[in-house]
């Protein structure tokens, strides 16, 4: 039984020549942050309108923010969340 050697491109590569690969990286940024969120809703036993209330902004703002398939949330909607979860955001930039 002969070894396969993997010869293609990686899955990045992949993304990279479809010209997609930045926004499957924000998608994926964004659902992470997205389970981060509703989990520590979940843990402080809050709603999504007691979410809201806590950042001074609609329920129809926190459905965005927890919609893992919309990456247009702004620092100020991150900070805001942050806060009313008790936390602070953290983000950093990585060599490409």
């Amino acid at each position: 039984m002969s070894k396969r050697i993997h010869r293609g491109s990686d899955l990045r590569d992949f993304l990279k020549e479809e010209g997609i690969l930045e926004e499957v990286e924000e998608r994926a940024m964004k659902q992470a942050l997205t389970l981060q969120l509703v989990q520590l809703l979940k843990k402080n036993d809050l709603t999504k309108a007691e979410m809201a209330a806590r950042m001074k902004t609609s329920r129809a703002a926190v459905d965005r923010l927890l919609d893992a398939s919309n990456t247009s949330v702004t620092l100020a909607t991150l900070g805001k969340a942050a806060r009313a979860l008790g936390r602070k955001i953290k983000i950093e930039l990585v060599t490409a």
